[in-house]
Formats: C-alpha cells, structure tokens, sequence
C-alpha cells in the first residue's frame, strides 16, 4: 500500500497542474496565516510597514504576474510543441515534465494568487496593522522567489526545446525506469518465464489501451487472501484489447479478475514509469527521424546511439550489483529481456541508418562494447545485435571506400 501510494504521489507530482495546485496553496495558506502571527510583531514595525507601504507592491505584483504568467506559458506551449515536431511526437510525454518549467510556472502563479489575496484581504478590512507587518514579509519572501525563478527561467530557455535538452530529458526518464526494472525485474513479482500451468484460468481486461502500470499490491494482497497465485500475462508497455487475458490463477478466477482488471492500469497512451522500453523507443524514433531525408542530421542519429550504448551499459552494472527485490511472492511475471531493449534501442536507427557508413561505424563499434558489459545476458543480446546491424550495412552500403571501413570495422570490433 505505500509504495503504491508513493508511486501515484511521485505520478502526480511530474503533472504540470498538480505542482502548480501546490504552489497556489502554499500562497494561499501563507496570506491566510498572517493574522495568527500578527500577535509576534513588535510595536515599532507597524509604523513603518503599515497596509499604505505594502498594497502597492502587491498592486505590482498581481498585475505582473499574470502577464508573465501567461507569456511563460506560451513559450513553454509554443517550445514543447516544436522540440516534439522536430524529435517525435511521443518526447511531449516527457519533455511536458519537466520539473524547472514547472516549478517557475507554479512560482508565478502562486505570486500572483498570494498578491491577489493579500489585496481583497486588505480591501475587506480582515489585517491588522501587526498583520501588515507579516504581508510585507511575506511579500519580501515571494519577490526574492520571483526573482530566482526568474533567474533560472533565463537560463533554461537557451535550452528549452533544443535537441539537446529533448535527448537528455528521454535519457533521464528511460535511466530511471532502467533502474527500477535493474532494482525489482518483476517490478516486484517473482520472475518467471516458466507458463502458468493448464489448469489455471484466465482473467481478462475490461477494456483496451496501453498498460501503463501495475499495482502489484493490490494484486498480492488479493492472491494472498484467496490463497493462490496469480501470472501475468502483461507489461507496462503493453496493448491489450478488451477481453484480452491479463492474467491467469489456480484460484478462483471469477473473484478476482475484477481485482486483476483494477490493478492493471490501463490508459491511452504510454507511461514511462515502470515501462523502460517507451524511453528507449523514443530516443530510437529521435534517430530515425534525423534519418530522414527531410531532416538529413547523421549526427543526432550518432549523438542518439551513444546515449543508448551509456543507458544499456550503465544498466546492465546495475543489474550486476542489485540482488533482486520481491515483495509480491504470490504473483509472477516473465522477465524483460535484453533482446527485447536492444531491438527497441537500435533496431530503426540500424534500418534507416544502414546506408550510411558514419552512423553504422558508431553503432558496430557500441555494440561491440556493449557486448563485453558486465551482465552476460546483455553482452550477448549486444552481439547478436551487432550481427544484425552488420548484415544491414553490408546490403545497404555500396561505395568501395566505405564497404571497406565497414569490413575493417566489423573485422577488427
């Protein structure tokens, strides 16, 4: 149950309207507690920071902070929208989360709401002077947080919407979901490849979409008060249709697959939280697209492929030095394999890049690497990957010179 509840707090938490929400709240509980401090005011400030000294400011603030608030988020509207046209249409997802925009955005807005606040208060007579006294602090407190977002706003909007910021922000989200799935493989569920046996029954889905999680939780807690186990039969990542089987059980089936059909969260589109395969897949699509004849920038694709080498060598280190977490012993789940995230990592840069010697030179020479990880199982996924990327370039590249480097390449690793 809690770290169920701390995965949907984390979930909120990188929504844009959740943490500006609590930005507001914070604003608005701190106008609100002024008259409880006013008792702590000594005498001789009350002359000099009375409702006449502070109303002004806060006159400045709420008018200006709208207008900034407003233009920020056409700037942020108008750079997400353009780093997803020019890298995939699925990096918004991510790029949508990122906690500076959104942190300056909830600072501006919760200015504007504690000014704004701090104004109807004083018009309706509800301040003391010894509460004056605290506005005028409070407003000290909130021009010096402006003032460092707006500082932090500058700087981050050199970078807003750039390749380079789209790229690091994927990488970040697909080494995170890398990690969990390095630290609990069955996110918490016993791993196994071994299929449920013939006798157990199938629970079906309710409805169609992608899985987006898996409230493993809810589902051991149910398995455990009937007595039985439960096998998965999906992944975050996943499409399932409706009627489609999400799990089978040596229980009784008919109890708990309305359990199965609530833990197994399904959405519209796909999460990365507990799906590494969706980061992975959009750094790949990012690559593709620099492919493109339209876009014809080897150098992003190269850029792209270095990124997935760190992220999978960097993982398979992880894997070596985690013992694996279990804390749903009644359920099982078949692993992911390193097959599956070398396909998602490289497959359509391997394709749309197998013409180019440049960009086939860096992918063979990371395979190679990856292929001498630390996880065995990794390091020979990685091989048999370089295998396919070297068929590729031998169909697709023709010039003499660069079949040549190929060969010297693919000859000397």
């Amino acid at each position: 149950m809690i770290r169920r509840v701390g995965r949907l707090a984390v979930r909120a938490w990188r929504r844009l309207d959740v943490r500006v929400l609590a930005m507001a709240t914070l604003a608005l509980i701190g106008s609100a507690v002024a008259p409880l401090l006013a008792g702590l005011i000594p005498e001789f400030l009350t002359d000099r920071f009375d409702r006449d000294a502070v109303l002004p400011v806060l006159d400045i603030l709420a008018s200006s902070m709208l207008a900034v608030t407003t233009f920020s988020l056409g700037v942020m509207v108008s750079a997400l929208h353009a780093a997803s046209g020019q890298a995939t249409p699925r990096a918004f997802r991510i790029l949508v989360q990122d906690p500076t925009t959104q942190n300056v955005l909830g600072t501006f807005v919760g200015a504007f709401l504690f000014s704004l606040t701090a104004i109807v208060m004083f018009r309706a007579s509800f301040y003391s002077p010894e509460s004056a006294v605290v506005i005028a602090a409070l407003t000290g407190v909130t021009i010096a947080t402006i003032i460092l977002a707006i500082l932090r706003w500058i700087g981050h909007l050199g970078r807003l919407g750039s390749m380079d910021h789209t790229l690091s922000m994927v990488e970040e989200a697909a080494r995170g979901a890398l990690a969990e799935v390095a630290r609990a493989p069955g996110l918490g569920a016993v791993i196994s490849s071994a299929p449920p046996p013939s006798t157990a029954a199938p629970m079906r889905s309710d409805r169609g979409g992608y899985v987006t999680g898996l409230s493993l939780e809810t589902l051991n807690t149910a398995a455990e008060e009937a007595d039985a186990t439960i096998w998965l039969a999906v992944r975050p990542g996943d499409f399932v249709v409706a009627g489609a089987v999400l799990a089978h059980t040596d229980g009784d089936a008919d109890a708990l697959e309305p359990t199965v059909c609530e833990a197994v969260l399904i959405g519209a589109e796909r999460d990365q939280d507990q799906d590494p395969l969706f980061g992975l897949m959009v750094m790949a699509e990012i690559g593709a697209r620099a492919l493109s004849p339209g876009v014809n920038d080897p150098g992003t694709a190269i850029d792209v492929t270095l990124r997935q080498s760190r992220l999978l060598w960097d993982h398979a280190r992880d894997v070596r030095s985690s013992t694996p977490e279990v804390w749903a012993p009644r359920l099982r789940l078949e692993p992911l394999t390193p097959d599956t995230m070398m396909n998602a990592a490289f497959d359509v840069v391997i394709r749309d890049g197998a013409d180019r010697i440049e960009v086939m030179d860096v992918i063979l020479r990371e395979l190679v690497r990856l292929s001498e990880a630390e996880d065995p199982a990794i390091a020979r996924a990685a091989a048999d990957k370089r295998a396919y990327a070297a068929d590729h370039a031998r169909a697709g590249i023709d010039h003499p010179a660069d079949r040549d480097r190929l060969e010297a390449r693919i000859e000397g690793g």
